[in-house]
Parts: C-alpha cells; sequence; structure tokens
C-alpha cells in the first residue's frame, strides 16, 4: 500500500467507520455498567439474593474491559486491510477472555467479599474469621495459576516442559525457599490449631496486640501502641501463644497489709465483711473467691484477696476493679482501721558523758 492509499479519502471512511465501532462499544460499555448493573442489583437485592449483587460487583471491572476488548476485535473485523482471520488474534482474543473471567472470580473469592458468608449462613461448613483470609488466598492463588496455564497453552508454550524445568531445579528451588516453605506450614498450623483469630488479643515472646490478617507467610499484629509488626508464621507457630481474647474470666489478687495496732476482733470483721461482699458482687465470679488473713508482713497484718471479674474485656476489668477497691477502702473506714504503710523506727544510741 502507498502513501497516498492512507490519506485517500475511501481508507478515511474506512478508518473512521472503524473508529465509531470501537467508541460506540464504548458508549455501550458505559450503558451497560450504568443501567443493566444497576437494574441486575436492584432486582437481585428485591428478591432476596445476596449472591448475585456480589458477583455483579466482582464482575464489573472485567465486563467493562470485555466490551473495550469486543470493540477493538470487531473494529478489526470490519477494517478490510486487516487480516483478523490470524490464528494470533483469535489466539489474543482468547487469552483476553480467560484473563477477565479469572479476574473476576479472583475478585469474587477475595476475604472482603460476602461468598465465604453466605456459604456460614446456608450450609453446614462453618469458616471461621482466621480460615477465611488463608482459603481466599489459596482459591485466588489456584485460579491465577489456571489462568496463566491456559493463556501459556493457547500461545503453544509447552507446560510440560516447564514442570520438568522445575523438577531438574526442585533441590535449588527447595533450598533456597527453605523459610518460605517453613513459612507457608507454619500458616496451616495456625489455620488448623486456631490458637486465636482475626481480632484477638494474644500475647507471645515476639509481640503482644491484636491480629489483624493472616497470609501465606506471615501474621499481621497491631500493637496497642498502633504499630503494625508482622511476625513470620514459621516464628508465630513455634512460640508459646497467650490468647487473653479466650479467656473465660479475668484474675485479681493482692495483698492488703492493715495496721499492727488492729484488734483482732476488728481484723476478723474486715475478712468477713470484704469476704461476704465479694461472694454478693453480680460482676464477680463466684467459683474462686479466696480472701483470708494470711501472713504478719514486714509493715502489717496482711489479708490476701483471690478471685476473678465475669468480664475480660479490660475497660470493664478496670471498672469494676475500681468499685471493689473504693468498697474495701470503705470497709476499712467503717471499722475504725488503717491500711498500714511502710514505717521504719530509728533508734539512736545515748552515750553516757563521762566526767573529765
Amino acid at each position: 500500500m502507498t502513501w497516498e492509499f492512507f490519506i485517500s479519502y475511501k481508507h478515511a471512511i474506512h478508518v473512521g467507520i472503524a473508529v465509531f465501532i470501537f467508541f460506540a462499544f464504548l458508549i455501550l460499555r458505559r450503558l451497560f455498567s450504568k443501567y443493566v448493573i444497576k437494574i441486575l442489583r436492584i432486582i437481585s437485592r428485591k428478591a432476596g439474593n445476596k449472591l448475585i449483587p456480589d458477583v455483579l460487583h466482582s464482575f464489573d471491572k472485567p465486563l467493562q474491559w470485555f466490551f473495550i476488548i469486543l470493540g477493538i476485535y470487531f473494529a478489526l473485523v470490519y477494517y478490510p486491510y486487516f487480516d483478523h482471520q490470524q490464528p494470533i488474534v483469535f489466539k489474543w482474543f482468547k487469552a483476553f477472555l480467560v484473563i477477565l473471567t479469572s479476574w473476576g472470580f479472583v475478585n469474587l473469592f477475595s476475604a472482603k467479599s460476602n461468598f465465604f458468608k453466605l456459604i456460614n449462613d446456608h450450609t453446614n461448613v462453618k469458616l471461621d474469621d482466621i480460615l477465611i483470609p488463608f482459603l481466599s488466598r489459596v482459591i485466588q492463588f489456584t485460579i491465577i495459576a489456571i489462568a496463566l496455564s491456559i493463556v501459556l497453552q493457547e500461545f503453544d508454550y509447552q507446560i510440560g516442559g516447564l514442570i520438568t524445568g522445575l523438577g531438574l531445579g526442585g533441590l535449588a528451588v527447595s533450598l533456597a525457599a527453605k523459610d518460605a516453605l517453613a513459612n507457608l506450614f507454619g500458616g496451616f498450623v495456625i489455620v488448623t490449631e486456631k490458637p486465636f483469630t482475626i481480632g484477638d488479643w494474644i500475647l507471645t515472646p515476639s509481640v503482644e496486640g491484636t491480629v489483624e490478617d493472616i497470609s501465606f507467610r506471615s501474621t499481621k499484629v497491631r500493637t496497642f501502641a498502633q504499630a503494625l509488626v508482622t511476625v513470620p508464621n514459621a516464628t508465630l507457630a513455634n512460640e508459646p501463644i497467650t490468647n487473653w481474647s479466650k479467656m473465660g474470666k479475668r484474675r485479681i489478687t493482692f495483698r492488703l497489709p492493715i495496721s499492727y495496732e488492729t484488734p483482732r476482733e476488728t481484723l476478723e470483721k474486715i475478712v468477713r465483711d470484704i469476704k461476704a461482699y465479694l461472694e454478693n458482687h453480680p460482676d464477680i465470679h463466684q467459683e474462686t473467691i479466696f480472701v483470708t488473713f494470711d501472713e504478719f508482713g514486714q509493715d502489717g497484718l496482711e489479708i490476701f484477696l483471690y478471685f476473678f471479674t465475669k468480664t475480660t474485656v479490660w475497660g470493664e476489668h478496670l471498672a469494676v476493679r475500681e468499685k471493689i477497691n473504693l468498697e474495701i477502702l470503705k470497709i476499712i473506714e467503717e471499722h475504725d482501721a488503717e491500711i498500714a504503710v511502710p514505717i521504719r523506727k530509728l533508734y539512736v544510741e545515748s552515750k553516757p558523758q563521762r566526767n573529765e
């Protein structure tokens, strides 16, 4: 084709029509996204179907790109000077279809999607908060791997050769990825044994805070200083984990020194009244309550207290503890007793003066 042909009127008409077809699909894409998808969402909500809106949201962007690919394809089909029957054109078109479809399914199986929640609500399979992100990533990784293999096969790339090559270099890969595999197995241990879940407050030798996320490699914990700590799963799986969120009750224990000037009868009444108060307190766990005159301390007569609050929430626990401390102080005052404070008496030896 000569330069005069490309600037000719006839060629300009063909190019204009091809461009018009492409922009027509762009307009159709916008209309489909704005009206058809919106109408389908409204219908599904009125029908009470919770899965359809999630599917539409997941495939919204891939569908928009599908219209762009269709616009390019039909524009090339119309353009008379381009051989759209070439195998490479169909291969690219199929590859884009596979990529867009897998993109939609990756969105659908996201941890933020309602798909797993619907499984919990409508089946006997119960997925907890720690399993959902992990399972989501496994499914997404599988979808991407399948899509990649289909695209490579479409372009006549031998997947078998790739697998064979990976087998020959398996030893080197396994040695290089030793830590990654350890973290992966650590993640499986955490998911299967379930020592904690998303949102739990945990304490380990490495970190203390609230669990925010768990992935193939690591677990993210938000500390109370709002720092985000990423702990490798292999490390976390081999450490003792204290899950404070799983507590059924929260302990309070301390020693209360009473002044040595307190009479025995008064001390007995103080112990009895404090124990009676705790046994009738609605926020105290009644299974274990100890209030005893324990020992003669260095500074006073020590009363030992050991009991538990029903709430495990830190703020509520502190509020209950404050009320109990104030009531104990009131009981001591009602019996005209005093809390012992450390006192040190200094004796100075006086030597007799010598007469000179």
